[in-house]
């Protein structure tokens, strides 16, 4: 089962969705025969790098809001993260552009640390609340999963990789994204948001039933199928 997920390392929604994935694979039986690949996204390719605007600052210029009711809107998507085991900081996060940190994971994957890489620099931004746009800390968050620093630095200060983080980014305005998270299964079938764990082990089995894939374990129940879009972040 090929699974596809486009997301920003910025977006609270694709964490909560990434955790709940993972669960739901588990559940579903289906985890050891998951192939999962991440494709870039960016929400805002107009950050400036190394900002030092608040996480509140920024999203209440964005829709339009006062800092306060930013910081509601934070506390609604904080709480929703505890129900997948995250503690989101959104009192000391800044916006971030996550350029250069899609071009990372994309240097990572060669090297077969995609998936660390990304589950690190999702904890680095919204757990340690450090701008995972900044150099110093992508080359720290590389070293944490055993990459070396080094050579990650001479990539950071090369253009490697733009190409591909810019077609996965074409590639997502060409299948119609509009949100992240998004994820892509076998090439056919298509999950928007954040949902719900028993929605996404449904589509799950689902999937693999018309797929023709067995599940490695039995899976732990199941409801009715549904596609919506869920909770997601748009750029």
């Amino acid at each position: 089962m090929k699974i596809e997920i486009w997301s920003d390392y910025v977006c609270p929604f694709c964490y909560i969705g990434k955790r709940t994935l993972e669960q739901a694979l588990k559940k579903s039986g289906y985890e050891s025969q998951a192939e999962i690949s991440f494709k870039a996204y960016q929400l805002d390719p107009n950050t400036p790098l190394n900002s030092t605007v608040s996480t509140h600052e920024h999203l209440a210029k964005k829709m339009g809001r006062t800092i306060d009711q930013a910081k509601e809107m934070t506390n609604g998507v904080a709480e929703h993260a505890r129900t997948v085991g995250l503690e989101y900081n959104f009192d000391e996060m800044v916006e971030a552009n996550t350029f250069a940190a899609h071009r990372l994971v994309k240097w990572a994957e060669g090297l077969g640390k995609d998936a660390e890489l990304t589950e690190q620099l999702l904890h680095t931004y919204f757990i340690e609340a450090k701008n995972v746009g900044n150099h110093e800390v992508l080359l720290t968050t590389a070293e944490k999963v055993g990459l070396p620093r080094e050579e990650a630095q001479e990539m950071l200060a090369s253009d490697r990789f733009t190409a591909e983080v810019q077609s996965d980014i074409a590639e997502a305005h060409q299948i119609g994204v509009q949100g992240v998270p998004f994820f892509v299964i076998n090439r056919k079938y298509a999950i928007s948001g954040a949902q719900p764990l028993e929605a996404f082990v449904d589509s799950l089995i689902q999937i693999g039933e018309e797929e023709g894939i067995r599940p490695a374990l039995k899976p732990k129940g199941r409801k009715q199928t549904t596609y919506c879009t869920g909770d997601s972040c748009d750029g």
